[in-house]
């Protein structure tokens, strides 16, 4: 599936732009899964100035869709219409340390912002070693792993208006709860300040092994997947509720359930975006019937169905 060209008209509407701007590009090869259509409009801001360029003029009908490292990402076969935006490490990747402090851009890994706190001897980040995304993503759904929460180390954040004005907030002012934060959806994260507290690196390092072996030992993380699939409903664990159901292991098309973790749905080599939705949607309705408890997507699902 293609879409009309749009990215022609856009550049020459915008001859100031920096970043890059690509037509009908394949966002598969983007994502963990590995799966889905093109968008209509891939869109790579040289930095934050040009970002806010970009949606300052951009027309209010385009539609607006930020991604990161597509870790935690559904993209359907049909693809996007209109705009993609994919801030790259290059222009929002840059995480330095200062005191018990850290800033991070938005394009920068939960991986590296750990090991950056942890070589600036800032404990308390190390949580962000076992999560497979980019700050961008962890501020958006108050990611978290292993006992710690991006609310609970986050001092500010900074984004970009769907209308292109800067904005600074405050951790209140995010409104974090489990797995989601209560500002506009038009806003694009460009950077955060994280505070921890200083600590000797050998007890950081010890700290970051365990977050590790346990990822290595419990998740399929050689796998494509998306991470986690469901939020863990209160008072239960999705996992369990899952396996309860008797789908561990249960497969449509090229989708499965993971044997090693019941939260985690796989593409095992041919699965289409509508594989991996649909076994979602049947873990879900599965789960209901069996405890009479709705699981809820903690997976992004983004674009449209193919014709």
């Amino acid at each position: 599936m293609s879409f009309p060209d749009l990215a022609a008209s856009l550049a020459t509407a915008m001859p100031e732009l920096r970043g890059r701007l690509l037509g009908n590009e394949a966002l598969a090869p983007l994502t963990w899964f590995r799966v889905g259509g093109p968008a209509q409009v891939l869109f790579t801001p040289a930095d934050e100035d040009d970002l806010a360029y970009f949606l300052a003029r951009l027309p209010a009908e385009i539609a607006v869709c930020p991604i990161g490292v597509g870790s935690n990402l559904i993209v359907r076969d049909g693809g996007l219409p209109g705009v993609v935006i994919r801030l790259s490490p290059r222009g929002f990747g840059t995480v330095t340390a200062e005191g018990d402090s850290l800033r991070a851009g938005a394009a920068a890994l939960d991986r590296r912002v750990a090991e950056a706190a942890a070589a600036a001897s800032i404990a308390g980040l190390e949580f962000y070693f076992g999560i497979p995304g980019s700050i961008g993503g962890a501020l958006r759904m108050n990611a978290g792993a292993n006992g710690g929460e991006t609310k609970d180390v986050m001092v500010e954040a900074r984004g970009v208006t769907r209308q292109g004005e800067i904005r600074h907030f405050s951790n209140a002012q995010m409104g974090f709860s489990y797995r989601h934060c209560g500002v506009d959806e038009g806003v694009i994260f460009t950077q955060a300040l994280f505070r921890g507290r200083l600590a000797e690196p050998e007890i950081i390092r010890a700290r970051m092994a365990q977050v590790q072996t346990h990822r290595e030992t419990a998740q399929p993380i050689r796998e494509k997947t998306g991470g986690s699939t469901f939020k863990n409903p209160p008072g239960h664990s999705a996992w369990k509720l899952i396996d309860a159901a008797g789908l561990r292991g249960f497969r449509i098309g090229g989708a499965q359930v993971s044997q090693m973790h019941c939260n985690f749905l796989i593409n095992t080599g041919d699965a289409t975006g509508a594989d991996i939705e649909t076994l979602g949607e049947t873990v879900r309705a599965r789960v209901k019937a069996q405890s009479g408890i709705d699981l809820h997507w903690e997976i992004k699902r983004i674009g449209v169905e193919k014709n």
